[in-house]
């Protein structure tokens, strides 16, 4: 039988993508690949951020017959001289290079102090997944206009005088979608009709336009009244007091942020209804949140648990938590961050680490003057908090109840929570007695428990379900959650659960990666209904520390990083803001016990600044993950496990 030849492996192997290349190979790394929705909104948020800086007053976005769209402003129109450094007209560079824009000069006579775009990949990828697209710009007495195909110039650029029924300024850039790209060509268009309507609320006197040419349809939103209006028009229930509304933003004076930064809000509290809760960083809709809406939670606790205080209206007993006064609120915000940091190509959640503390910095002190110059109201609010907490607390105190009888012996290295309420609780399985220290001092005792492992965890893979106990560690780990090992087909009781969050916290190395395997073979063989019911995390903690220099009025600053791109990032930062290279300082973490308490908080444990990765089983089929581990970790196993890391040994990028 002749055997297959192994492709050979060498440096002609290797394929560098050039241009718009990896967006065409891999699309869905850099935009929704659902519909176009996402390549549309890079234009349209283009447009945006010219009215944004002040330079326009009109967008209209218009959907062709032929399943094209437009989007034109009035801004200042994209230039079209030559790039000095490039020596290619900036339009085409604008629309063909990835990583190529205006929104990375940030600082003082930057194009763009307030931009959505950071990645610099924004319109290059509508290009590079449209059929075509052209571009019109209006600027300086001219009107230039260049078309590609499939990303390519189709049409070279070409100049003319602007005539008599031209525009004085702005952009029109007209794109023809592919299919092949996505899942469905159609627009959604309540999505996008929401998009429009909220950057007319974003930029109060903006008329934003829709038109339909198949059905003939035209609408248009300009709002005046901003937030408060947008927010009265979409709330459900009546609000129980006046819209708490306020902005405020860091002048030059300010030593922590930069001029502009800051936020505007509109808060309502409803006693029923589906809470309307919006947020935008820059106009870009964060709809997966992030840290400034953790900033105006904060802010808003505060505040209104500084009144409960010292107005002493908090009932015996009754312990107040964020997600009280929280509970009730509708919002929308809008946030400016000099420098914003996205999870995410599609940026729909910020992770910034300072906007936690800018947010919360306007909101707080806004809101505690309005309470205490209207107390009734104040108190109507504390009122709906303490209520919230007392249903919060008799559902925990239900729990307790029922899994009280015969309950088991907590394992004695368990540093338990203060809290009872289940969904809140945290409990942090740690490696090593030295990281279980720092969390047990960096972790909030209200919700979070940690449990300190010493060495590496028993391989469970082969281990017999009434053989676990044997082990003390997996014992441990049993009691301390309160769910007894099953198997996959089982219905364990899972009303003794203490923890809504099981959290696998290990170092950032290869001890750390295999410590999470063990952990996480474990919860697959003998607890799969935790992770099928979406208890199981794994907490990334970062491997490198930048310490920064004072730059400007911005202080001295500390940012960490998960791996070696995000460390990049913050490098490449660095140097646009001027740093020398040899001013800043670079630490990696050797091991979570290197980490003070502080550190660990800031990086690993705080809700607002964290990562946890959820644990899911996803789509792949149960019996073929069985199979996959069994060659993983089955004791028996050695000669598939060389084969699988001669197939795959090449894919798998190496710390050492």
């Amino acid at each position: 039988m002749a055997t297959k030849p192994v492709p050979e492996y060498s440096e002609g192997s290797i394929r560098v993508l050039k241009g718009l290349e990896p967006v065409k190979q891999r699309p869905g790394m850099y935009t929704r690949t659902d519909n176009p929705l996402h390549v549309i909104q890079e234009v349209l948020d283009n447009a945006a951020d010219e009215a944004l800086a002040g330079h326009g007053k009109k967008i209209k976005v218009t959907l062709h017959g032929d399943g094209s769209v437009t989007v034109e402003d009035d801004g200042r129109g994209i230039p079209f001289g030559l790039h000095p450094e490039e020596k290619a007209p900036v339009i085409e560079l604008v629309f063909t290079r990835l990583h190529a824009g205006g929104k990375f000069d940030k600082g003082k006579g930057g194009a763009y102090s307030f931009s959505g775009g950071l990645h610099g990949v924004g319109v290059s990828v509508t290009n590079a997944l449209g059929k075509r697209l052209e571009a019109t710009s209006y600027r300086e007495g001219s009107v230039a206009h260049i078309a590609f195909e499939g990303g390519d110039v189709a049409q070279a650029l070409n100049v003319r005088k602007a005539g008599e029924g031209d525009r004085k300024s702005g952009t029109t850039v007209r794109v023809w979608p592919d299919a092949k790209y996505f899942e469905s060509s159609a627009l959604p268009i309540g999505e996008l009709t929401h998009l429009l309507r909220s950057k007319a609320v974003l930029m109060p006197g903006v008329s934003v336009t829709l038109v339909q040419e198949k059905s003939k349809e035209s609408q248009n939103w300009v709002y005046k009244g901003g937030l408060r209006d947008y927010l009265m028009q979409t709330l459900h229930g009546d609000p129980v007091i006046p819209l708490l509304e306020g902005e405020g933003f860091a002048d030059s004076q300010n030593e922590s942020f930069a001029e502009g930064e800051g936020a505007a809000w509109c808060v309502a509290f409803t006693e029923d209804g589906q809470p309307v809760r919006e947020s935008y960083v820059n106009l870009i809709p964060t709809t997966a949140g992030g840290t400034h809406e953790s900033g105006l939670r904060d802010g808003l606790f505060t505040a209104v648990k500084g009144f409960i205080e010292l107005h002493s209206l908090l009932p015996k007993g009754v312990k107040l938590m964020p997600e009280d006064v929280f509970a009730r609120a509708s919002y929308v915000l809008s946030t400016k961050v000099l420098d914003p940091q996205f999870q995410g190509q599609i940026k729909e959640r910020l992770n910034s680490r300072d906007a936690v503390r800018l947010v919360s910095s306007f909101v707080r002190p806004a809101l505690e003057l309005w309470l205490n110059q209207h107390v009734e109201f104040g108190k109507k609010l504390a009122e709906l908090a303490i209520k919230a907490a007392q249903t919060r607390q008799k559902a925990g105190q239900k729990v307790e109840k029922r899994k009280s009888s015969g309950v088991a012996v907590l394992p004695g290295k368990l540093t338990d929570c203060e809290s009872r309420d289940i969904a809140y609780n945290e409990l942090f399985l740690v490696e090593g007695d030295s990281a279980g220290g720092s969390t047990k001092m960096g972790r909030d005792k209200e919700n979070q428990a940690v449990l300190p492992l010493r060495g590496k965890v028993l391989n469970t893979w082969e281990v017999d379900r009434d053989r676990l106990f044997a082990n003390t560690e997996i014992h441990d780990i049993s009691v301390a959650i309160g769910v007894d090992p099953h198997g996959p087909t089982d219905s364990p009781d899972m009303s003794g659960l203490r923890y809504g969050k099981v959290c696998i916290l290990s170092d950032a190395d290869v001890d750390g990666s295999h410590i999470q395997v063990l952990l996480l073979t474990l919860f697959f063989r003998h607890f799969p209904k935790l992770i099928e019911t979406g208890h199981v995390f794994v907490a990334r903690p970062p491997l490198f520390r930048v310490d920064a220099p004072a730059r400007g009025k911005k202080p001295a600053s500390k940012a960490y990083a998960l791996d070696q791109g995000e460390l990049t990032a913050i490098l490449d930062k660095l140097r646009k803001e001027g740093v020398r290279e040899s001013a800043w300082s670079i630490s990696r973490f050797k091991g979570l016990g290197e980490m003070n308490a502080e550190q660990l908080w800031d990086t690993t444990l705080n809700p607002d600044t964290r990562r946890l990765m959820p644990v899911a089983l996803g789509s792949i089929d149960f019996s073929a993950t069985e199979a996959l581990i069994t060659k993983l970790m089955g004791k028996g196993e050695a000669a598939a496990r060389r084969e699988l890391m001669e197939l795959h040994g090449d894919s798998v990028e190496i710390d050492v």
